[in-house]
């Protein structure tokens, strides 16, 4: 059964020509179904370079690129963000917090719904912060909560606050917890990720610029996290699961976590340290990705 996106936008129907400005693409001067009609797997995350790394990553475990082979900048026409794509694996780049995502996917979405593409998973891949986990843990989104630990994506309408819900599909989360006990490379769990509105005090970081809190409250803000099942902290899961709900994809959220912010606020490790951290998310969703294409 073929599941297509579904768009919560009566209004594109009238509209001859739609121009993905941040991406650099439009229906009047690209070829949406050609260029991206057999895709099935779109991955997210915030840095161009982590983005391109993991193309050229995914296409050397399906045996789809050559060594040393170049992958171009889909979205070249702007600096905003960067697209890759190797076989019907995209990946893209989404900056940082949520109005950068947020954005990156209304285009995404109606790119791969201009594309006639069906039965789509999307997976955002990260960093974050843990919370009573071992640093280079990954967790795989339960949930993602706000911080007040709610289970909701809130948002400033027409001068109305609108409440949409974060539930990412249970199904795949249980997959990729699979996958990652056959790799059985990294500990991974399955938790509830909380998504603030800003790095340091929405985080309850000690060491921004400005903070009017003491330690004692800060942990425990912390502690409260995770009594309500909070395994790490970023950025961006919130308005990721709202909009995906909203459009009918599968979806899932998979971060790393480069510390424990119950033992300290500033990332320490080495700079070799964080990279295989980093790569990490992308072992686990390449490997899913391997096995859903029945190449494991």
């Amino acid at each position: 059964r073929e599941n297509f996106i579904h768009l919560c936008n009566p209004h594109l129907e009238k509209m001859k020509e739609d121009i993905l400005y941040h991406f650099a693409l439009g229906t009047g001067t690209h070829d949406f179904p050609a260029l991206f009609g057999d895709v099935k797997f779109v991955c997210v995350g915030g840095s161009p370079s982590r983005m391109k790394a993991f193309i050229a990553y995914i296409a050397e475990e399906l045996g789809l690129g050559s060594p040393g082979c170049d992958y171009p900048n889909i979205c070249a026409g702007t600096d905003r963000y960067a697209m890759y794509k190797v076989g019907p694996v995209l990946s893209v780049s989404h900056g940082m917090g949520i109005p950068s995502i947020s954005i990156m996917l209304h285009e995404l979405i109606k790119l791969l719904y201009h594309a006639k593409c069906s039965n789509i998973t999307i997976i955002r891949i990260g960093t974050s912060g843990g919370i009573g986990l071992e640093p280079g843990s990954v967790v795989i989104t339960g949930q993602s909560v706000d911080a007040t630990f709610k289970p909701q994506f809130e948002q400033v309408i027409l001068g109305k606050t609108v409440v949409r819900s974060t539930n990412l599909d249970e199904q795949l989360a249980k997959e990729l917890m699979q996958c990652s006990k056959e790799i059985g490379q990294f500990n991974t769990v399955i938790g509830n990720t909380m998504c603030t509105l800003d790095f340091y005090e929405g985080q309850g970081r000690l060491d921004g610029a400005i903070c009017l809190y003491n330690e004692e409250e800060k942990l425990q803000f912390l502690k409260e996290a995770y009594d309500a099942g909070v395994r790490n902290i970023e950025m961006e899961s919130s308005v990721f699961a709202a909009m995906c709900n909203l459009s009918g994809v599968k979806a899932a959220v998979v971060c790393v976590t480069l510390l424990n912010r119950l033992e300290g606020d500033q990332i320490s490790s080495s700079h070799d340290v964080l990279v295989e951290y980093q790569q990490r998310p992308q072992k686990l969703v390449g490997y899913f990705i391997k096995k859903s294409l029945g190449k494991v």
